[in-house]
């Protein structure tokens, strides 16, 4: 009997233990809707008010002066072209949005100009001409592409974000873009972009299990959560949420019911492939 009572309590102390580094793993910067609260007023429309197809693609000047025009904020995606220049452009290979070989990476920024965005006359444009065309009148959610630890584009985004006159806030499903901010511009909200990895089809791996998790808030203490919005009830995301009481964006919302139903489960709102009814919160 002694024995069972010795090892309980060996492993009631492990667990309390383990519990304890799982919760300092996940802990995002506590209380932080005070910095949020700005932007919670806001709904905000993914790539711009675009639809590919038409003479407003996604990441397009014409898009973001859609999104200017009817009011909405706009989240935008970045990443550096071969020369270092920061352009607004999601995916890292050019064959869906230009059907051209190669990444964005591998073209200088006077290269990338000559493509086409989904067969409009649009063009992939740069960080500086989206900021000067929303000039301070919409806030921005800025996402920041990096594919694996070369995190120069936070520096070179930073040089011209430092000087921009309107409200936004930044956000990656990297962390070490969040552990950047975190030491050289913690005055900037910032965000951890997530998903249920798994659940999405993608390959399991250590660290998809670690990032759907967010086991690596630790690191750059994001200001806010940014999630699949069909994912609401994971326990990292809710604790974040609950116990740490830190923002929950949603991503990304595709109709009205859908955005009706993330409004139990989240604070702030990217939406995509209908125009809400409503401009704000």
């Amino acid at each position: 009997m002694e024995l069972f009572f010795t090892i309980t309590i060996w492993v009631v102390a492990a667990a309390l233990i383990l519990a304890a580094i799982y919760l300092l793993l996940i802990m995002p910067r506590t209380a932080s809707n005070k910095v949020t609260k700005p932007f919670m007023d806001w709904l905000y429309a993914h790539r711009g008010l675009h639809e590919n197809g038409t003479d407003a693609p996604e990441n397009s000047l014409k898009a973001f002066a859609k999104a200017v025009e009817a009011g909405f904020g706009m989240e935008l995606d970045v990443q550096l072209s071969k020369d270092k220049v920061p352009v607004v452009f999601h995916d890292y290979t050019l064959k869906r949005m230009c059907g051209a070989e190669g990444k964005v990476s591998d073209y200088t920024y006077d290269q990338l100009k000559t493509f086409s965005l989904a067969g409009s006359k649009e063009r992939i444009p740069k960080l500086k001409e989206v900021l000067e065309l929303v000039n301070g009148r919409m806030p921005l959610i800025v996402e920041l592409k990096i594919e694996r630890t070369d995190i120069s584009v936070c520096r070179e985004a930073d040089k011209l974000l430092r000087d921009y006159k309107g409200m936004y806030c930044i956000e990656s499903f990297n962390p070490l873009a969040l552990r950047w901010y975190r030491r050289k511009r913690k005055d900037v909200v910032r965000g951890q972009l997530s998903d249920a990895f798994h659940k999405e089809g993608e390959k399991k791996r250590f660290i998809t299990f670690i990032l759907q998790h967010l086991m690596l808030n630790c690191l750059g203490k994001p200001d806010f959560i940014a999630y699949n919005h069909k994912y609401p009830k994971g326990l990292s995301r809710k604790l974040c949420r609950g116990m740490f009481k830190n923002t929950a964006a949603a991503w990304t919302i595709k109709s009205e019911e859908e955005l009706a139903a993330a409004k139990k489960h989240f604070d702030l709102f990217i939406f995509d492939s209908f125009v809400p009814r409503r401009k704000t919160i």
